[in-house]
């Protein structure tokens, strides 16, 4: 490997827009360098180095409270020995309900510093959702903010079963008072960066949440990653308004602005007309983003302060190809930075260069780091297809195939797994180049481009067949969404009496641009026949969690059903266009008479 801070020559030609990515990569190795060295340093005794560095500077930073870094390890300190006075440690969990407000991050910092364990519980989640996580977690406390009370009292918690944050009974905030914030002594083993830290839950778009393991070394490897990637530096202000129950909101952006010595500006929300005011009044230079929080900006209207700023970069995942070019012009953004991650996931990409539209690449020189493969697959058995051999097929450049990535121990290439040891088993892919060997599935079909770069295609499990041919919903969604009048759109595949496969349907939000001829039209000349949707159901609303991902499987199930669906129903017809489809209509393809 080249020695750091050593000149690089591009691999290649740049394309226009691209920048030389060696430095950056050369500056995240720099600065995760020490990891292994110190396997003691977690990321709370981090900030105890930045308060004596920083003090009073800004650390976190809200309409609510602000926290300097002085005060933001003081008050991480105060939750220490709050947990250490209750018995709580190494291995003891404690689940954490509140929404986005710097106290959350004090919270972890303090009690994961005694080898705690804090779930970190999704806040719109109620009923049976909540009370499945909270039992995953097995939580000795439960710590809810005064304004989620009431969904732990419906889910059969009594007052005094759980501490609250500004509730009427057993307020944590005044009980951490009466401790002095001073070096909080550990009982037992010191906590190390192999231990775990948090469990934090996948979305739960197609079933219940999973809780992942998060270790101590996970979290200050994608702080400090980050910062070295992104150039961060005390003079920034990161942007983020992801929730912070996420690995990205509550780890990612908040601990890669705090590690470079830089403040994080916490919003509660995101909201597309008080965005644009939030980054210029808080003189803001990064932000935080999820694609399809792009793409609402670029939908909205223009606003007062859109280019009123001082950001130099945008970080995040999901940037489609069709929105990239056009936010980053619109809003005059110097360098977008895309990821692919997962929190439970064994490799990462990056798309250091700036490439519109692909989800990273990896150096040759990381090769090593970052050992990915793409394998064929087979969606009969939604698994990877094996060869006569046995063997996974590795699939060729341009190929679509199911993204993997080895299992090799600690650190880059470790899978923490899942509170449940089945689901984590599942998740792993054995003998696949060779015997014994394990690589982790992620789920996610991508292909790789002549010049090493990544595309994301679609997630297996919403891949559908239909005329023979595989339908990536990712691909249709993009095309749909960028037509006239359309808002949000969803697609996924839906079965139908008589027919092999599943055809393709889109819920959409539309406005008075919206036109179905127009639709036809503009899906015609961006989509081959097979991959448009032969259905249509225009709503109100689309469901979707907080990261804004489509909650598709209600939608799955009530499928092209008028007496299951309120919304107008639209089915593609045989002489052009899309007529209505009543329950007439229905009947007739349920019996047959209609075909496609």
């Amino acid at each position: 490997m080249p020695a750091l801070g050593a000149k690089q020559r591009p691999a290649r030609p740049l394309a226009p827009g691209e920048r030389p990515a060696s430095k950056d990569w050369l500056r995240a190795l720099e600065v995760t360098a020490r990891l292994d060295r110190e396997p003691e340093r977690t990321f709370p005794l981090v900030i105890d180095e930045l308060a004596e560095r920083f003090d009073e500077k800004p650390a976190l930073i809200s309409e609510r409270e602000t926290l300097s870094f002085a005060a933001l390890a003081e008050r991480a300190r105060r939750y220490a020995c709050w947990a250490a006075a209750e018995g709580l440690g190494k291995r003891d969990v404690v689940a954490l309900l509140m929404p986005n407000r710097p106290e959350y991050m004090a919270v972890w910092l303090g009690l994961t510093r005694l080898g705690v364990v804090v779930a970190l519980v999704n806040t719109s989640l109620r009923g049976a959702s909540l009370a499945h996580c909270l039992r995953v977690a097995a939580p000795s406390r439960i710590i809810v903010d005064a304004t989620l009370e009431d969904a732990l009292v419906d889910c059969g918690f009594a007052a005094g079963a759980y501490w609250t944050h500004g509730g009427r009974v057993r307020r944590i905030e005044e009980a951490v008072e009466h401790f002095h914030p001073s070096v909080v002594a550990l009982a037992g083993a010191p906590v190390a960066l192999d231990d775990r830290a948090l469990l934090i839950y996948t979305s739960g778009t197609t079933g219940m949440p999973k809780a992942a393991n998060v270790s101590h070394r996970r979290v200050l490897m994608w702080s400090l990653w980050f910062a070295g990637l992104t150039g961060a530096s005390p003079e920034d202000r990161l942007y983020n308004c992801l929730p912070m129950h996420h690995s990205v909101g509550g780890v990612v952006a908040t601990g890669s602005a705090l590690v470079a010595g830089g403040s994080a500006v916490i919003a509660e929300r995101f909201s597309a007309t008080g965005f644009w005011s939030d980054i210029s009044r808080f003189d803001c230079t990064m932000f935080q983003y999820i694609g399809e929080l792009c793409r609402y900006l670029l939908a909205a209207p223009p606003h007062a302060d859109e280019r009123k700023h001082r950001l130099r970069i945008a970080v995040g995942n999901g940037l489609s190809g069709d929105v990239w070019t056009a936010f980053q012009a619109r809003f005059g953004l110097p360098r977008i930075l895309e990821f692919y991650g997962a929190t439970e996931g064994a490799f990462s990409l990056f798309n250091v260069e700036g490439r519109p539209g692909a989800i990273g690449r990896i150096p040759a020189f990381l090769t090593h780091r970052f050992p990915v493969a793409l394998v064929c697959h087979d969606p009969e058995a939604a698994a990877p297809a094996r060869g006569a051999d046995g063997f996974c097929i590795a699939c060729e450049r341009g190929e679509v195939g199911e993204a993997i990535g080895r299992l090799t121990g600690a650190g880059q290439g470790s899978f923490e797994g899942y509170t449940d040891a089945v689901e984590s088993e599942k998740k792993i892919l054995r003998d696949v180049f060779a015997p014994g060997d394990a690589w982790m599935r992620t789920g996610d079909l991508m292909r790789q481009d002549a010049q090493g770069f990544f595309h994301f295609v679609d997630r297996i499990g919403d891949t559908f067949r239909w005329k023979g041919e595989n339908v990536a919903t990712t691909e249709v969604t993009e095309a749909v969404a960028s037509a006239p009048g359309v808002r949000a759109a969803s697609v996924y595949g839906v079965t139908v009496p008589n027919t092999a496969g599943r055809a393709g349907m889109a819920a959409l939000v539309v406005d008075d641009r919206f036109e179905l001829g127009a639709l036809k039209a503009h899906l015609e000349g961006r989509l081959p026949s097979y991959a448009r949707p032969l259905f249509l159901r225009i709503a109100q609303e689309l469901e979707a969690t907080q990261t804004f991902k489509a909650r598709k499987q209600r939608l799955i199930e009530e499928g092209f059903d008028p007496a299951l669906v309120e919304d107008p129903l639209y089915v593609e017809s045989r002489r052009g266009g899309y007529e209505r489809l009543d329950a007439a209509a229905f009947a007739a393809i349920e019996a047959g008479d209609i075909r496609f």
